[in-house]
């Protein structure tokens, strides 16, 4: 059955080709521009994920600041202990990680994104405000990684099919930035609700949280399913802009099966270093999740507390806009990738040897901007598999879901003995950053050597359909 989205997405895009040859470039690139504005607005609805990152995680991650978490009453209630109130946060990982692959293969296979995409973000709305009610929150937990899994590498990959190379990195930033947002003012939304809803019908304010941010979730994706688009050749789309950026054929009829995308990916070396890389980068952005706390460590109340934390992730946002567009616009994705981690190991640094209030808040900012990395490798990534969709497909959500190893490390790297310096925290965040720069380092020099070759065999080519054969570069 056709879907509202299986209307044309963008009213124009066959009068690109069915433009006469001799029509100005202008014109051309006018009628791009238009397509692209379309485009953006139909893709801006996954903006939901700014306001729910992580299903029932922000709230959570919020009351993990010491005297909130007695306001809350958040572990009483639940009966935690130690390392249990960790393993609640890590628990959702492993759903996570387990159903993305199989996710991007039922997208790729059923190509409805606008069907697939809300319906997750719809069962895991439920899920949230059924964990407000049900008391098993490490069960809760794990079945709402299991039905988020599917969204974040189903939204790279969708992303990826509609835009060229150098757009990429930029709309990645656009569709992702509301994890920026979310954890601005998402403290300032708890806090609202912390102090006001405390007792509302008998019922404790943090599972108040469970309830409001469930239901927003589940009203936003039912607008979701008629304003996301689907795959460019389930819409009247021409394929013109995204060949000539040198994506193959393959793209447009959809010859390759998501077993042979599974079997393409998996048997690459490049897939799995950039995996590796990917998990040692997430566990550098562990302090995501606990940033709150590293907000309390100036020292002051809750609600300060809770107010410090939106300034530095506005400053992310703008920061990944720059960054990402400028990545595009050079089409240089290592060297913004190193640009960020090096800003973010420096203020790893200053807030590891020192207390002082003034330089630990400003080096806030610079870590939170850290996250912009993990941004320009997702679109690294989609761009080296740009010609092959089923092995980008489960390229992107292998190393996405292998990356979420980092994020239950990272979970326990953060214990509150550690606290307040947490010197031993940033010391590993550090060595992970390296180690994530160093490797893919490694694949910008060995990619960079496969344009170098490429370049030598366009130049030894006879005839010009065997240069466009052979002309697809890396983006490096």
């Amino acid at each position: 059955m056709a879907t509202p989205s299986d209307s044309t997405a963008v009213d124009t895009i066959d009068t690109i080709n069915d433009l006469p040859k001799d029509v100005p470039c202008h014109a051309r690139d006018d009628l791009e521009k238009r397509l692209l504005r379309k485009i953006d607005l139909r893709m801006s609805i996954l903006l939901i994920y700014s306001i729910y990152p992580e299903p029932g995680g922000f709230e959570i991650d919020t009351t993990n600041i010491r005297c909130q978490r007695s306001v809350t009453r958040f572990e009483k209630d639940l009966h935690l202990h130690g390392q249990q109130y960790a393993t609640t946060l890590s628990i959702l990982l492993v759903g996570y990680i387990m159903m993305q692959v199989p996710g991007n293969m039922f997208l790729h296979w059923l190509e409805r994104p606008s069907v697939i995409i809300p319906c997750c973000m719809l069962v895991w709305g439920v899920i949230s405000v059924l964990t407000g009610i049900y008391t098993g929150i490490l069960a809760a937990r794990f079945f709402l990684g299991f039905a988020e899994a599917p969204f974040f590498p189903g939204m790279i990959f969708l992303v990826s099919k509609w835009y060229k190379r150098d757009e990429l990195a930029l709309r990645i930033a656009l569709v992702t930035c509301g994890s920026f947002l979310s954890s601005a003012f998402g403290s300032l939304l708890a806090s609202a609700i912390l102090h006001g809803m405390q007792d509302k019908l008998g019922q404790a304010a943090w599972r108040w949280l469970f309830y409001i941010e469930g239901g927003v979730t589940i009203l936003v994706a039912i607008c979701a399913i008629f304003v996301l688009p689907n795959f460019p050749h389930n819409t009247s789309t021409c394929y013109s802009r995204l060949v000539e950026d040198g994506y193959s054929k393959a793209d447009e009829l959809g010859k390759q099966t998501a077993m042979q995308g599974v079997r393409d990916a998996v048997s690459d070396w490049k897939v799995w270093w950039f995996s590796v890389a990917a998990t040692f980068q997430i566990v550098g952005c562990s302090f995501f999740g606990y940033f709150p706390t590293l907000c309390a460590t100036l020292g002051y109340d809750t609600t300060v507390t809770l107010l410090l934390c939106a300034p530095p992730w506005v400053f992310a946002a703008i920061v990944a806009f720059i960054l990402t567009w400028y990545s595009d616009k050079k089409q240089k994705r290592y060297k913004c990738f190193v640009i960020s981690n090096a800003f973010g190991v420096l203020a790893f640094t200053v807030s590891a040897i020192t207390m002082n209030k003034v330089a630990r808040y400003i080096s806030l900012f610079v870590i939170a901007q850290i996250i912009v990395g993990y941004m320009v490798l997702l679109g690294w990534i989609s761009n080296i598999f740009a010609r092959e969709p089923a092995k980008r497909a489960i390229a992107i959500a292998l190393m996405n879901a292998l990356a979420q190893i980092g994020g239950i490390i990272g979970s326990y790297i953060w214990p509150l003995k550690w606290g307040p310096s947490y010197r031993y925290s940033y010391v590993i965040c550090i060595a992970a950053i390296g180690v994530s720069t160093g490797m893919c380092g490694g694949m910008y020099l060995y990619l960079k050597h496969l344009n170098e070759q490429i370049e030598r065999n366009e130049r030894n080519a006879k005839d010009v359909n065997e240069v466009r054969e052979i002309s697809f570069k890396y983006m490096v």
